[in-house]
């Protein structure tokens, strides 16, 4: 298994990774897949460059089987984005190897924290992978959901969001 960041002659694989990733879970990102399949070739190439976004690839025998992403906001803060595996590599440790790719990109950033939001009424947790589930250095547990930091200054289309927050990156807790 290799975990690398994408590059703009990877955004083909991008594009296939990313498209059955909406397929899979079709709630669970923030973009449709008729938005995505809609994409532009050069739209699709400046995503791979990892110019803005980063994207990194899971490949096994140079086909992916899962991606992430990562930016950092406007509130400088570093945000894990976009996260899927294909149904027949999970459970093998590929989610993990996702995470610690963008742990490890945001150390090299200088930031000691990173964040990801998810939905708190859980819309896309019936998408995420049981074997993510019992991992809750991936993924928390509804009950840590529950009782995660509220964002309240989103539009109402988006209500709250909850995020989990690696932080003291450096001892990977």
């Amino acid at each position: 298994m290799n975990i690398r960041l994408t590059e703009t002659k990877d955004w083909r694989l991008l594009k296939q990774i990313r498209l059955a990733a909406l397929l899979d879970a079709p709630t669970a990102f923030g973009v449709s897949y008729q938005t995505a399949a809609n994409y532009t070739d050069d739209q699709w190439k400046e995503r791979a460059s990892s110019t803005g976004t980063q994207f990194w690839l899971a490949l096994k025998d140079d086909q992916p089987v899962g991606m992430i992403g990562a930016g950092v906001s406007q509130a400088n803060r570093f945000n894990l984005i976009g996260m899927w595996v294909e149904p027949a590599a999970r459970g093998s440790g590929v989610a993990a190897r996702l995470v610690e790719a963008v742990k490890t990109r945001a150390m090299e950033k200088g930031h000691d924290r990173v964040y990801l939001d998810v939905s708190p009424d859980l819309a896309a947790d019936e998408w995420v992978s049981p074997d993510v589930k019992q991992a809750p250095a991936i993924y928390p547990p509804k009950t840590v959901l529950k009782k995660l930091f509220t964002v309240e200054d989103l539009p109402p289309a988006i209500a709250r969001l909850t995020t989990r927050l690696w932080n003291k990156l450096k001892t990977n807790t």
